[in-house]
């Protein structure tokens, strides 16, 4: 896919390289953050919600409407269908549609001289730090769209239709200015033909996985690839080990940085049990110095049977994926004694969209957010980009689901309110840089369990 997919990270690797990029490239608009002028601005305050259902932030049919989409592993395409679900109501109005990988490249300057597009999927390694869009008052306060009314039933409000956690995901202090938008589920992956060709049975347990993987390599293929260069999603698989049997207090203390929280006996037992797939030789060969897209097309070529990964695997794959691969998602499997049920997985909102407090048409980008938030316009994004979204049962009959994003979307249904999500890689970098190095160093035997442990304890004194 060429040197350009690591733009197609989602949300846990891309908020670093945002970082560098804003620090070096936004001078004015962070200036503007430290002079302190957004914090009187009354521009990012939320607009009133009309009493008119069908059109409840009072957008105007003619004004235009200017769009700006990164464009990654979910493409643009589903973006110019909402487009079109905008036009149909909105017949006057000419839209500008943008798909880029360059978010800050071609924004900062637009933010800066006051003249930003109406919405913005604010996603990619070039994503702007929305703390400091916030700070310079450049976002729109998003509790207008929050209390509008759900277009399939006027009833009810957005708020009331969203799964768990999304309001909470973009929220800074006590306002919402992000609609996190993909509903992101996390977990190993495999190859359901490959499955049912061999006899083997997705496990549920973890000690069933480690015998699996002996019949799987005895069989002559690898049971386990992991994108090395990336020790995030090692961390996937090691950190919900350890949410999963020590529970969501744990995984608050772990989420705060609390030092005590490595001391839980659970931090220990997941990662070691993480560790019986080094000590056991179930690696791919090569892998822990491999690329995402380099482990992941060898686990479409059968090279390997299991893979941690983002929901977004599905689609960022689909070049390399065998037509009768048939992608499936497995829910991290339990330990003895888990406090999280075996069904519970790690699942939380993704891609970011904002309404700039300075666009001309704030309204319309509003009106285009509820839009979204459709069963017809979740479900056209889930038919594009292969993935779900943040609106409750917002799959109908009629979207045809590839095989991964029906498996997983089975799963958060299976989960019910037992999900729950890991927050320190996006709000304590420096925490998550040093747990990373730590599993690049177990992975590949450098350090035991108990070293990995005390070097995640050291590493909460790096916190935020």
């Amino acid at each position: 896919m060429g040197s350009a997919t690591e733009y197609n990270r989602r949300d846990l690797f891309k908020r670093a390289a945002a970082i560098t990029v804003l620090a070096a490239g936004s001078s004015s608009l962070l200036a503007a953050c430290a002079g302190g002028t957004g914090s009187s601005d009354n521009k990012s305050s939320s607009p009133a919600v009309g009493g008119d259902s069908k059109n409840p932030f009072g957008v105007k049919a003619s004004d235009p409407l200017d769009v700006v989409i990164f464009k990654g592993g979910y493409g643009d395409d589903y973006a110019k269908a909402f487009e079109d679900m905008y036009k149909k109501t909105y017949s006057g109005a000419n839209i500008s549609h943008l798909g880029t990988q360059e978010i800050s490249g071609k924004l900062q300057p637009r933010f800066n001289a006051g003249n930003p597009p109406d919405v913005i999927d604010n996603s990619g390694a070039q994503q702007m730090k929305i703390d400091v869009l916030v700070g310079a008052g450049q976002l729109t306060d998003l509790t207008a769209l929050l209390d509008a009314p759900y277009l399939d039933d006027p009833s009810k409000k957005i708020r009331d239709v969203l799964l768990p956690g999304t309001i909470e995901q973009g929220t800074i202090g006590d306002k919402m200015y992000s609609l996190n938008y993909v509903y992101t589920v996390y977990g190993l992956w495999y190859s359901a033909k490959l499955f049912k060709d061999k006899g083997w049975t997705a496990p549920k347990t973890w000690d069933e996985f480690i015998t699996l993987c002996g019949t799987i390599k005895a069989a002559g293929v690898a049971p386990f690839a992991h994108q090395g260069k990336y020790p995030y999603y090692a961390n996937y698989v090691i950190l919900d080990l350890i949410g999963k049997q020590g529970g969501a207090e744990l995984i608050k203390k772990i989420n705060a940085c609390e030092a005590a929280a490595w001391d839980d006996p659970a931090v220990l037992a997941g990662v070691s049990a993480f560790y019986k797939i080094m000590e056991n030789d179930y690696l791919l060969p090569g892998t822990n110095g491999m690329t995402h897209t380099e482990s992941q097309t060898a686990w479409c070529q059968g090279k390997a049977a299991f893979i941690p990964s983002g929901s977004w695997l599905e689609n960022e794959m689909l070049a390399s994926t065998p037509a009768d691969f048939d992608m499936a998602f497995l829910p991290i499997p339990s330990l003895p004694g888990d406090k999280l049920p075996a069904t519970a997985v790690r699942a939380g909102a993704g891609e970011p969209f904002i309404v700039p407090s300075k666009a001309k048409n704030k309204n319309g980008g509003l009106e285009l957010l509820r839009m979204m938030l459709t069963k017809e316009g979740s479900g056209k994004f889930a038919a594009a980009a292969n993935s779900l979204t943040v609106l409750k049962g917002g799959i109908g009959a009629d979207v045809q689901l590839k095989p991964g994003t029906k498996s997983s979307a089975t799963a958060v249904d299976a989960a019910g309110t037992g999900t729950f999500n890991f927050t320190y890689p996006d709000l304590q970098t420096p925490f998550d840089t040093e747990l990373q190095n730590a599993t690049n160093e177990l992975v590949n035997k450098r350090i035991t369990p108990q070293e990995w442990v005390a070097r995640g304890k050291a590493a909460t004194a790096k916190k935020v």
